[in-house]
């Protein structure tokens, strides 16, 4: 990957002032790297880039056959990146400013029926060992708290190891919410922690990897989630952390919680993206209608 000096100053800017995390980072400089290594083969700089040369590149997107949502992400970064440009004044216009995104379907969150969580936490007790251990408490934390799986895994040893009711999450953006816990969540914490004890050097974070000093990886976690599934009888395609989040929420709905509490619980900036969660209620709704209601057939 070739970055160059305005790509780099831009992606300083990310970490140092919205505190963007590293997955993030490296999702910008891929997109951005492909647009860069674009006006090279032309011979232009991104200071000299103007909309033809913007605009030649989306028809190659669009040529290319990419996803509109993976569309739509790379020109999100170009219009970020030549903002900044604009910004530091090191371009006078904004080549991407009669851009717009390609219109994204919206797509329903992937969930799980209750009743498939509670066969995961019965499949993740027959676990044996340590495995055992992480992935009941991973499935009690994350199913109490929906929280993210880099959240969840940034969580330091000592995390739930007190009788507060309440656990304090920095999120993305460096932005700090609470979350309730729960006794059993607290407990699996408890007992995985005693059964790593022993270990030398001791765990520096609760879900520790190979290595005690480091966390367990997201991949780690990931196919751990699956081998529960397996147990558990379905299909491991449809489990995923971000599942368990989704399902945390359309389930909390589901009992009568209200949007406002519900972006609180999930770290959402925008409420908009807490909605999209009304999408699977309006289902329910109309399955319960067309099911119950006098005059269905």
């Amino acid at each position: 990957m070739t970055i160059d000096g305005q790509a780099e100053a831009f992606l300083e800017m990310l970490a140092a002032e919205r505190g963007a995390a590293a997955n993030t980072l490296a999702a910008y400089a891929a997109d951005l790297d492909d647009f860069l290594g674009f006006l090279r083969a032309r011979g232009v700089s991104a200071i000299a880039a103007d909309a033809s040369h913007v605009g030649a590149y989306v028809r190659g997107l669009f040529e290319a056959g990419l996803a509109a949502r993976t569309q739509a992400r790379k020109l999100s970064a170009l219009r970020q990146f030549f903002l900044f440009l604009l910004r530091e004044g090191r371009r006078a216009d904004n080549p991407m400013a009669d851009f717009a995104s390609p219109r994204l379907p919206k797509a329903l969150p992937k969930y799980l029926s209750e009743s498939e969580v509670s066969a995961l936490f019965i499949a993740a007790r027959e676990l044996p060992g340590l495995p055992g251990l992480k992935a009941v408490a991973g499935l009690e934390i994350l199913y109490a708290t929906g929280l993210r799986v880099s959240e969840l895994l940034a969580l330091p040893a000592q995390a739930l190891s007190t009788d507060a009711q309440m656990l304090l999450i920095k999120g993305k953006g460096g932005k700090e919410r609470m979350v309730p816990l729960s006794d059993p969540a607290k407990q699996a914490a408890a007992e995985m922690r005693a059964a790593m004890a022993e270990k030398k050097p001791a765990p520096r974070y609760l879900f520790p990897g190979r290595d005690p000093r480091e966390a367990m990886t997201r991949q780690g976690f990931a196919l751990l989630l699956k081998q529960v599934a397996i147990q558990a009888g379905i299909d491991p395609d449809r489990l995923s952390p971000h599942v368990l989040r989704h399902s945390f929420a359309s389930h909390l709905l589901a009992h009568g919680a209200d949007l406002r509490s519900l972006q609180k619980l999930l770290g959402h900036a925008d409420i908009a993206t807490t909605e999209i969660y009304t999408h699977v209620l309006a289902e329910r709704l109309q399955k319960l209608v067309n099911t119950l209601h006098p005059l269905a057939e």
